[in-house]
């Protein structure tokens, strides 16, 4: 069945009039990921997803260990009707295990990680116990076992450290390092080929003409994919010539897994960009109910080992940057293997100041998070406007405006994604 049959079979499917969250789980659910991975250093896997489970090699604890600074001891020798007088007769130490025995009436000095000399079961933290000279007072209360962590108690020999799909961020790599892990298998970096079109577009470094602007699209995109980890082809701007923008998007498909390009998916906007698309391979044009970047295209181009995943965004500069983050980050996320999808949390915090919004789409505005008097609050960074791209800057959050919502007064509570851990 093809994309689009598959797509129009969904309910209350209307290219016209998406929501964003239908939007993303129709293009979610077309997805499926690469299988293609390779063995790399476990220092190299930061950012990567894994490929298979982890499995551990050992026992975490390998044996069991005191899990506090204080005095091993055998439980039966402690009095339940008041403090019990052992005999100190020696130091365990992480790393120097006690080497000699310990007898009834006796205890040992153990540090944190060390392990219980043979015939202790039990550790009483140091803070509880008083030294009397080569004696220790235990005092009554104390728990058969306590204060020791035993041997798998963390994980147990062959189970799974970690599953496939896990995204590896530094604890994981921690994880890892603590198996005795030199190498791991994760999937291959996704790659993904990007362009801007546009007759007005002028590259950095050079002078504008009359009409021109600078292409940022490019560096935003650039940005952005280097920060998921993606292998990126920047495949420059490409002028407004059919001939070069097919020559573009067939270098494109041939050689990444996802093609995103800016501009020319507007009504009215170079209309022959929209036809090289669909002409090349199977594209959806629809039409989000959302601010900024309403209009956006979804579908492949090229064919079997030629073809790739296309993502036609909107010319605007923070539209963008809204589309990327709301719909082709967990898309990226999903073909790269990550399970779960990293979520980015929505949180609710009042808003400082009156905002315009117009009922039946869902607005991303751009603001500014701060602690005042012990309350979270937000405000708009200024002008909203898709081509201020300072908004962006200025800010360290989206302000997410529910598409049902009308104007929001000062003192409303609004929900905000935080660019940390987003952008």
């Amino acid at each position: 069945m093809s994309l689009s049959a598959k797509i129009s079979c969904e309910n209350d499917y209307d290219p016209n009039a998406l929501s964003v969250d239908r939007a993303r789980a129709l293009i979610l659910a077309q997805l499926s990921p690469i299988q293609a991975s390779e063995r790399v250093a476990l220092r190299s896997a930061l950012g990567r997803v894994l490929a298979n489970d982890v499995l551990a090699p050992c026992n975490v604890p390998a044996h069991d260990n005191s899990a506090m600074d204080g005095f091993a001891l055998r439980f039966s020798d402690l009095s339940t009707a008041g403090p019990t007088r052992l005999q100190l007769v020696g130091t365990a130490l992480a790393g120097q295990m006690f080497a000699g025995t310990v007898g009834s009436g006796e205890c040992v000095r153990i540090m944190t990680g060390a392990l219980p000399p043979p015939g202790t079961d039990t550790v009483v933290i140091q803070e509880v116990a008083q030294s009397d000279g080569d004696f220790v007072l235990i005092p009554p209360g104390q728990r058969p076992g306590q204060n020791i962590r035993r041997a798998g108690e963390d994980l147990k020999l062959g189970t799974a450290a970690l599953t496939a799909g896990k995204l590896v961020r530094p604890a994981e790599l921690g994880l890892m390092a603590s198996l005795g892990f030199a190498e791991v298998s994760v999937k291959r970096r996704l790659r993904v080929a990007f362009f801007s079109t546009g007759d007005e577009l002028c590259s950095i470094g050079s002078p504008l003409a009359e009409g021109e602007v600078y292409d940022s699209n490019r560096y935003t995109l650039y940005g952005m994919l280097t920060r998921l980890g993606c292998d990126v082809l920047d495949l420059g701007v490409i002028r407004d010539d059919p001939a070069l923008i097919k020559t573009a998007f067939r270098e494109a498909a041939a050689s990444a897994d996802v093609v995103i390009t800016s501009g020319g998916v507007s009504v009215g906007e170079a209309d022959f960009v929209k036809q090289l698309m669909e002409q090349m391979g199977e594209v959806l044009f629809w039409k989000i109910a959302m601010k900024p970047g309403r209009p956006m295209a979804f579908g492949r181009i090229g064919e079997g080992e030629n073809g790739a995943w296309l993502f036609g965004l909107p010319g605007n500069p923070v539209a963008v940057m809204a589309t990327f983050y709301q719909f082709v980050r967990d898309a990226l996320y999903k073909l790269m293997g990550a399970d779960p999808i990293p979520a980015v949390p929505l949180l609710t915090v009042t808003c400082a100041s009156a905002l315009k919004k117009f009922a039946g789409r869902t607005e991303f505005q751009r603001g500014v998070l701060a602690l005042q008097d012990g309350q979270w609050q937000v405000h708009a960074t200024g002008a909203q406007g898709s081509g201020i791209l300072r908004s962006m800057s200025d800010a360290n959050c989206l302000i997410v405006l529910e598409q049902d919502r009308g104007n929001i007064a000062a003192g409303e509570t609004v929900q905000v994604q935080l660019f940390d851990g987003l952008v």
